[in-house]
């Protein structure tokens, strides 16, 4: 498993939105979605480019905040979680 950095929706369109994390922005299928989602929603991507689930803002920006202080950690991050032996 891997995991989904919630992207906020930029722009709605057709069945697609366009949508930002950390400055990326990308254009992602809504086919999985049942709900209504309007810009400035948060959205999780899976592999492929499919929103999965809508994110609430608040919890999206406490795993944003989170994951920009792990990246800001540096070092390799496939070994985030082992102990230092391991290393």
């Amino acid at each position: 498993m891997c995991p989904a950095a919630p992207s906020r929706i930029l722009e709605l369109s057709d069945g697609t939105a366009l949508v930002e994390c950390f400055g990326q922005m990308r254009e992602v299928s809504l086919l999985l979605m049942e709900e209504t989602l309007a810009v400035g929603d948060y959205v999780l991507i899976q592999a492929g480019g499919f929103a999965f689930e809508r994110v609430e803002a608040e919890r999206a920006a406490e795993a944003l905040n989170l994951m920009q202080e792990l990246m800001e950690q540096g070092g390799d991050a496939r070994r985030w979680g082992t102990s230092p032996e391991a290393a």
